[in-house]
């Protein structure tokens, strides 16, 4: 039997506030929010999802911004993803989440699709919640009891799944901006390009004058339920110079670090294997980045 292509019987609301779509929410446990709707309305047209009530936050004023606060680049929840990925401070201060968007499906998608929708949607080979990871963000939410702040680490639960309760719209997310001078690099494997990944990476790497690695974050999608940052790895490269035993020895730790599933797409040994050349790529892409800003500096 063919699946379903539309979907079934909803009601739609367009809040006109937060707050009105904060009640809205906590009057209804069957109602979904809709910002962009790139990920749900497909998910729509199969039944994956079937809300009583659609709360379409696109409309609210305000919501659409991006800003620095804090020392943080900040994303409102109905900023598009190509509006985050030209703006010029994302495009200066944290250029990896420009590149990380620009791999995101196909132009249409990143135009009406927004940076929150995805992080809220959370498909564990999404680009945009390892970036969050990576980028130490904090996502801010809003309900009938108040605004609640939570840190990417705590935010990604499992596959589809966040902290988000039921009545929560997502309002915003604050991605750190790195050091100054930190490399970065951002790669992904994937059957064609606008499919998900298989597996992808996100990396930064920032060292002292004496080329002493002292910041680095890396984060992988497409290997778990989550996305998954390999502290390990940091750590045995933080206060060390990065050479080609570093990245071989990065490679097989990341290797030993993941715990990646078999399915339709690809093998988990394959994945591991991926998983481990892609570190090892973008940890050298990184180090020669940073190294270039110090002898430019």
């Amino acid at each position: 039997m063919a699946a379903p292509v539309k979907p079934a019987p909803f009601e739609y609301v367009r809040a006109r506030s937060l707050h009105e779509a904060a009640e809205l929410l906590a009057a209804d446990p069957d109602a979904k929010v809709l910002a962009g709707g790139q990920s749900l309305v497909p998910m729509l047209s199969m039944r994956l999802a079937r809300p009583a009530r659609l709360v379409d936050v696109g409309r609210i004023e305000h919501l659409a911004y991006v800003d620095e606060v804090e020392g943080h680049l900040e994303i409102g929840a109905t900023a598009t993803q190509t509006q985050v990925a030209t703006h010029p401070l994302t495009l200066s201060r944290v250029p990896i989440l420009s590149a990380g968007i620009a791999r995101i499906g196909h132009t249409q998608i990143r135009n009406r699709g927004t940076v929150c929708g995805s992080l809220a949607h959370h498909d564990p080979s999404a680009e945009l919640p390892a970036l969050a990871l990576a980028l130490d963000a904090r996502l801010t939410s809003f309900s009938v009891r108040g605004p609640v702040s939570r840190t990417a680490d705590a935010f990604f639960t499992g596959t589809f799944d966040t902290a988000l309760d039921l009545d929560e719209v997502l309002t915003s997310v604050q991605f750190a901006m790195p050091p100054e001078g930190t490399g970065w690099s951002f790669r992904e494997v994937a059957r064609r390009s606008g499919d998900f990944a298989l597996v992808g990476v996100g990396a930064l790497l920032h060292t002292d004058d004496a080329g002493v690695v002292d910041h680095v974050r890396i984060s992988l999608f497409g290997v778990g339920s989550t996305p998954v940052r390999v502290r390990a790895v940091e750590d045995r490269l933080l206060g060390t110079v990065v050479d080609e035993p570093a990245l071989d020895a990065a490679a097989e730790a990341t290797a030993d670090q993941i715990d990646p599933t078999s399915d339709a797409h690809a093998s988990a040994d394959y994945r591991r294997e991926v998983a481990a050349h892609l570190v090892q790529e973008a940890l050298a892409e990184a180090w020669a980045t940073t190294r270039r800003k110090h002898a430019d500096a």
